[in-house]
Parts: structure tokens; C-alpha cells; sequence
């Protein structure tokens, strides 16, 4: 599989129609510097367009009955099948993320789309006992789940395709409409899924996909007044910024984390080792739940060590495009720039490089860290790169303590066979999930998934995300009359 052969002039997609941007960008292969493509920069008045033909078609979307709305997502679930080794291509070359990563995250898409399809058919409310309270005699009370409107949905760069149907899937779900800003260095993904829902049948303006900076697109969806929810995937200052001028509007934010997991005794060191280390330098760690910080008791420290390194040591950097590579380059050059001075300032404070820490080619090479103190760059913040920073415990209280000094709470994990040692991480841990002889870096996409502290608000995972896209209306029927 070669490099992209699709060099062109996007479109912005607007309202169901292709639309000339007034000003361009070019957009280059992260691994291997090649053009891709010219992308247009969107303006406030394009975002004006795009949120006016959004508002339309609101009243169309909720017009729809629940299996038409689960039609159009079959649909596009059925399409995006039908071209899925094309779509692995387009996030292979965007993203620089390994092909036999990008061939995953396109399958969980289209099990995504399912789930979706699946919750648009099963929305229910609940009935409301009235006469449990002196004076509801004779009346009856239910619930129903009605659409919000208008969704701006920001996306982030590292699951183009997926993080995007996380967003998009529920609010058609749900009755809405979107405008979708994807990521200025992935946006070929959001403009082949307007291509799918086209075909698919969604109602032209149901859907509309603006590029360019979070400045103009990003700021004109938060503030505008027409627009009823933000759901945003990114960092954490970002993301404090948008629930800061969204004023009124809801907002679900999945933010960044440096997600920890907990090694006792008594487990297979080799097995969690091998687990551990898929879970650090997947996608080269650019997953906001990859493992950044493992804290490992005493009694099996040096054991797990020598496995996790040998095991990080196996793997294949390089091109995307083969389906030998493991990990390739980070998104930017500036990043691995910041990446690599984290590690240097670590290690100048007496941290130990066991392996790692250089760059081949434009690949930085998966990294691991001992001796690390908590409050270094590589630790406490989200270092978003192929960097690991190992440390010893005595007991599981210190490893549950060291997890929780953390500003952020996604997942954490924790490997152990003794039970008790089990649900005291489950019920100490502060986080939004906890993965019990599992790697933080788990998950499937029905699943709750969100964080708490500066890990962000509000949960995804369909379900999840089509109640946070909906609101409740109660409704009364007084039989007395």
C-alpha cells in the first residue's frame, strides 16, 4: 500500500454542498512529508452558514422517525465497510498511524455507527408513579427524550475517524443536527464521512463539516447562541476554556489524562508486561488513556522492568504504511521536539533512561523511564508521546496514592490477583474508570467513557452520549377532569 493518491482541493461542506473556501493550507504526510492535500480555512461567516443550515435542518432531523434516523446510520455503517481498506488509508496517511492500527479503528467505526443505529430504534422514557404523592391521584406521568437541536462537534487528530462517529452517531441518533469541526491535521477523514452520509441519505444541512482554525470555527460554534451543545475532545485548557464561554449551552468534554496502572505481586509479569507495553506506545502514545505512569511493587519491580523493556524493545518504528510498523511519527515535529525535552529535563533531574529517548528518521523511538519524581513534565503532565515512566511501590495503598496525585482521572488500571486488593482500586481510585487485570488503555465503544477532575465532564460511548444529546421533557395527563 503506497502513499495517498488522492492530492486535491477540499471542500468545506455546507448546508449538503460542496463549498470553495476563501483561503487554503496544505496539508502534509506527518512520516513522510509529502502533500496531500490543499484544506480550506473556514471563516466566521462560513461557520455563520454552516450553524443557519444546521438550525434547518434540525426541524427536519426531528421530524424523522427513530428507524429512519437508524436507516441512514446503517447505511453509512454499510458503506463505510464497503471502503474500509480506503478509509484506513486516508488515517494511515493523515495520522501516521500504523495501517494495522488504522484497519482497527476503522472497524470500530463501523461498530460505532451500529451502536448508533441500535440506540436510535431504543430510546425510551420511563412512566412516573403520580399517586405515590398525596394529590397525584388518577394522573399520569412519563417521560420522553427529545432531540437538543444544533450540536458543534470539535474533534481531535489521534482517532480521526472514530472520535468523530462517537460525536456524529449519536446525534443523528438523536434527532440532531451537527456542525463537525474536525482537526486542522486530520480533516481528509471528516470529508470522506460527508461523502458516506451523502450517500447514505442524511438530510442535506443535517451534517456540516468546517475546517480550519479553533480561533474562527472553533470560537463562532462555542459562542453562538443557535448552536445548544458543545462536545469537545481535547486538552484540558482548551476544553476549560470552552465550558468558560459556552455560558448556558451544554458542553461534554473528554479531556487529556496521564493515565496510570498498578502491578502487584503475583501476577504473570510476563503477560503484563506485553499488555502494558501495547498500552504505552499504541498510536505512539498519542491516546488520551495510553499508559504514561506505571507504578509496580517492590517485590517485582526489577522482573518487570527487564520484561517491559525487552518487550519495547521488539518493536517496529517506521512507515505507516507498512503492516510490520508498531509505532511511526508523532503528529507534529514540534511535538516530538517537546516529547524529547521532557525527557531530557527528567533525566537532568536524575531520572534513568532505560530505553529510548532518540529520534530515527522522524520516529521517536518508545521510551522508558525510572526513578522519575512526581513532579516532573513526563509524570504529572500529558506527555502524548511514545514515554513511559516506571516506578516502584511497597504496597497497593502507595500505588492507589500515587494514581490520585494526578490533576487528571480518565482510567486507571491495576493488575492483581488478590480480590481485596481488586476493590480497594475500584473504590480508591479517582478516575472515570477503573480496569481491574486490564491496561487503562482499554475500550470498547458502547462502554461509559469520560473522566473526572481535568479529564473533563460528561460521558461517551453511545448510550451515554445520546442522553447527553437529548433533554428529558415530563409529561402529565390529569384524568380527573
Amino acid at each position: 500500500m503506497g502513499t495517498l493518491n488522492t492530492y486535491t482541493k477540499k471542500h468545506l461542506y455546507i448546508g449538503g454542498e460542496w463549498v470553495e473556501g476563501e483561503r487554503y493550507v496544505p496539508l502534509f504526510s506527518p512520516y513522510s512529508g509529502e502533500k496531500l492535500a490543499d484544506i480550506p480555512q473556514g471563516t466566521k461567516e462560513d461557520v455563520d452558514r454552516a450553524i443557519g443550515a444546521a438550525e434547518e435542518a434540525a426541524y427536519l432531523m426531528r421530524a424523522l422517525s427513530s428507524h429512519e434516523r437508524a436507516g441512514v446510520l446503517d447505511r453509512l455503517a454499510r458503506l463505510l465497510e464497503e471502503r474500509q481498506d480506503e478509509a484506513a488509508a486516508i488515517i494511515a496517511n493523515e495520522a501516521a498511524k500504523p495501517i494495522k492500527a488504522a484497519r482497527v479503528e476503522v472497524k470500530r467505526t463501523i461498530q460505532t455507527y451500529r451502536f448508533a443505529a441500535m440506540e436510535a430504534r431504543n430510546r425510551y422514557g420511563e412512566t412516573l408513579p403520580m399517586d405515590a404523592a398525596p394529590g397525584g391521584e388518577n394522573r399520569v406521568g412519563y417521560t420522553v427524550r427529545e432531540p437538543i437541536g444544533v450540536i458543534g462537534a470539535i474533534t481531535p487528530f489521534n482517532f480521526p475517524m472514530n472520535l468523530v462517529a462517537h460525536k456524529v452517531g449519536p446525534a443523528i441518533a438523536a434527532g440532531n443536527s451537527v456542525v463537525l469541526k474536525p482537526a486542522s491535521a486530520t480533516p481528509l477523514s471528516a470529508f470522506f464521512l460527508a461523502e458516506l452520509l451523502e450517500e447514505a441519505g442524511l438530510p442535506k444541512g443535517a451534517c456540516n463539516v468546517v475546517t480550519g482554525s479553533g480561533r474562527v470555527v472553533g470560537d463562532r460554534l462555542v459562542k453562538d447562541t443557535r448552536v445548544k451543545m458543545i462536545t469537545f475532545t481535547g486538552s484540558a485548557e482548551t476544553g476549560i476554556g470552552i465550558r468558560n464561554q459556552a455560558g448556558l449551552k451544554k458542553v461534554t468534554l473528554e479531556l487529556g489524562s496521564n493515565a496510570a496502572l498498578i502491578v502487584d505481586e503475583g501476577v504473570d509479569l510476563a503477560d503484563v508486561a506485553k499488555r502494558a507495553v501495547m498500552g504505552a506506545f499504541a498510536y505512539q502514545g498519542q491516546v488520551c488513556i495510553s499508559i504514561q505512569r506505571i507504578y509496580v511493587h517492590d517485590a517485582v519491580y526489577q522482573a518487570f522492568l527487564r520484561a517491559f523493556v525487552a518487550e519495547t524493545e521488539k518493536l517496529k518504528a517506521g512507515d505507516p504504511l507498512d503492516s510490520a510498523t508498531d509505532l511511526s511519527s508523532l503528529i507534529t515535529k514540534e511535538d516530538t521536539e517537546r516529547a524529547l525535552s521532557w525527557v531530557q529535563e527528567a533525566v537532568d533531574s536524575g531520572a534513568v533512561l532505560e530505553t529510548g529517548g532518540t529520534v530515527e528518521g522522524n520516529v521517536m523511538r518508545p521510551t522508558v523511564l525510572t526513578n522519575v519524581d512526581r513532579d516532573m513534565k513526563v509524570s504529572c503532565k500529558e506527555v502524548f508521546a511514545p514515554v513511559v515512566v516506571i516506578n516502584r511501590i511497597q504496597s497497593i495503598d502507595e500505588g492507589i496514592n500515587a494514581v490520585n496525585d494526578s490533576r487528571y482521572g480518565l482510567q486507571a488500571g491495576i493488575f492483581t490477583p488478590n480480590i481485596h486488593h481488586a476493590f480497594e482500586a475500584a473504590d480508591q481510585l479517582h478516575v472515570g474508570g477503573v480496569l481491574i487485570n486490564d491496561i487503562p488503555t482499554y475500550r470498547v465503544d458502547h462502554m461509559p467513557y469520560g473522566g473526572v477532575k481535568e479529564s473533563g465532564t460528561g460521558r461517551e460511548g453511545i448510550r451515554y452520549s445520546v442522553d447527553e444529546m437529548t433533554e428529558m421533557k415530563l409529561i402529565i395527563v390529569n384524568k380527573n377532569k
